[in-house]
């Protein structure tokens, strides 16, 4: 499910792009479940969003090399 940032440094932008993308959904749908009571494994919001942060700090170093 998450990748090293080794894997992440492999992607294109565009791959990083979806994977932000499918993250941020995959976030919202948990916060979702939350908010209905519905059973949920609270560990997923932290691995969340550190693989949220991994994805955007490449993005970020990605338009700095320009």
């Amino acid at each position: 499910m998450f990748m090293k940032i080794n894997e992440i440094r492999e992607l294109s932008k565009i791959d990083i792009a979806t994977k932000i993308e499918e993250v941020k959904k995959e976030i919202f749908e948990l916060k979702f479940k939350q908010a209905t009571r519905q059973n949920i494994k609270t560990h997923l919001f932290k691995a969340n969003k550190r693989f949220l942060a991994q994805l955007l700090t490449i993005e970020h170093n990605y338009k700095n090399l320009k």
